[in-house]
């Protein structure tokens, strides 16, 4: 399908472009090629520029001085974006990491970065182990055939991180369905409502759940994240509660819907390319790199933005102070410049110079866990499957922000 730069560039604010990977990728390849920094006037959003090669991405992360993400962090409606003023105002806004810059973010982030390093990891892998065991033995009771993104991927990753920040089993199906609300606000199947409205009551059932939690871990601290999360303070202060909330909603929804996007992509992957299948169950120690490679193929977090603190260029493009750019993570993922055949899905790709995690100061927190959580589900998953494929089309997220496939029906064959 032909299409201009300018059609191009508005597919970035259409959540349905994301449903369909080939269209997305043609125009993003096409922006890559003819408009790297392109300005973007979609009807509905405030104006931004569309940064989509990987040097460009790049820089803009490595200066986080010069490009802030204050006040806009994600790709928003411009309704949503003056209700969001408008609560800030009156003092009720959730601050995320994803909204903090330096000296704030900092300080903020180190308040949890201890159970994201690797001593911390290395504690807690058999529990992730036996709970990849514990998701592919379901796949076994579910008699070889299944939805594999609905029945496997979004539990098992929710299950880990649920379980770092001490939450009651009980109430993990409560936090899958407010983080979908959060994340497919743009989706039919998965939104509360299409008003901000219905996105900022989503946000209150947050509230209300984790500041009951904060309540519970000050009273009674436990050997638990969310303890942690709650008796934190920042120069001599404790957090207060819309601090708490925001910590926990991030750690909650980051820590697993995108992890459970690129289980869910990464088999699909392998499934639509057998020989890469073949080559990494006859060479399992090609796993470190084919998750990389997952990741990579994925990109589950589509887009952060970022705003110039001072007239700058970029690429040639002039950019004055207070505009605003959307980072493509997915177009970055696919450079030609940067990836060798960049549209091969390859399980010993090495080096893979992915920007799926960010770079820089604001480098996912989470990023080994993620990669801990997949090499334990394939490493389980791989060795007992004896034949897979779609028994259906799979399915994408509707989102510019944080998503992949939805629905993946498979028919396979795994031993006991």
């Amino acid at each position: 399908m032909n299409m201009t730069a300018e059609q191009a560039g508005l597919m970035l604010a259409d959540p349905v472009s994301y449903t369909d990977e080939t269209r997305l990728h043609q125009a993003l390849t096409l922006l890559r090629r003819e408009s790297p920094v392109h300005h973007v006037r979609a009807p509905g959003y405030g104006p931004f520029y569309a940064v989509t090669r990987h040097a460009d991405v790049m820089q803009i992360e490595r200066d986080n001085a010069l490009w802030l993400n204050e006040p806009r962090p994600v790709l928003a409606k411009s309704e949503f974006d003056r209700l969001a003023r408008e609560q800030a105002a009156q003092g009720f806004a959730l601050k995320t990491l994803i909204h903090l810059d330096d000296p704030q973010h900092r300080v903020v982030r180190a308040v949890g970065a201890d159970w994201f390093r690797p001593k911390a990891m290395r504690a807690l892998e058999s529990r992730v182990q036996d709970l990849a065991r514990r998701y592919v033995d379901r796949m076994a009771g579910y008699g070889g055939e299944c939805d594999f993104a609905t029945q496997v991927a979004v539990h098992y990753p929710l299950y880990v991180i649920l379980s770092l920040l001490g939450l009651p089993e009980s109430d993990f199906p409560r936090m899958l369905k407010l983080t979908q609300e959060l994340f497919g606000g743009a989706d039919a199947e998965n939104r509360r409502g299409e008003s901000p409205e219905d996105s900022f009551a989503v946000m209150m059932d947050f509230f209300t759940y984790f500041q009951e939690l904060t309540a519970a871990r000050r009273a009674h601290p436990t050997d638990d994240l969310a303890s942690a999360i709650a008796n934190a303070t920042v120069d001599g202060k404790p957090l207060d509660d819309l601090e708490t909330t925001s910590y926990y909603v991030i750690i909650a929804t980051a820590g697993h819907d995108t992890t459970s996007s690129t289980v869910a992509g990464g088999l699909h992957a392998l499934i639509e390319h057998p020989d890469q299948l073949v080559r990494l169950r006859e060479n399992p120690g090609l796993l470190p790199l084919a998750v990389d490679e997952m990741i990579r193929w994925v990109t589950p977090v589509k887009e952060f933005m970022r705003t110039a603190s001072a007239d700058t260029t970029l690429n040639g493009v002039p950019i004055g102070e207070g505009e605003s750019v959307l980072l493509s993570y997915p177009s970055a993922n696919r450079d030609e410049e940067v990836f060798t055949d960049p549209f091969a899905f390859d399980v010993g790709r090495d080096p893979n110079r992915h920007l799926a995690f960010g770079f820089g100061v604001h480098y996912c927190l989470g990023a080994a866990l993620a990669r801990m959580e997949l090499r334990a589900l394939f490493a389980e998953l791989l060795p007992r499957l004896d034949g897979v494929e779609l028994a259906g089309r799979p399915e994408w997220t509707a989102t510019t922000f944080v998503g992949g496939i939805k629905h993946l029906p498979i028919r396979y064959k795994l031993r006991k």
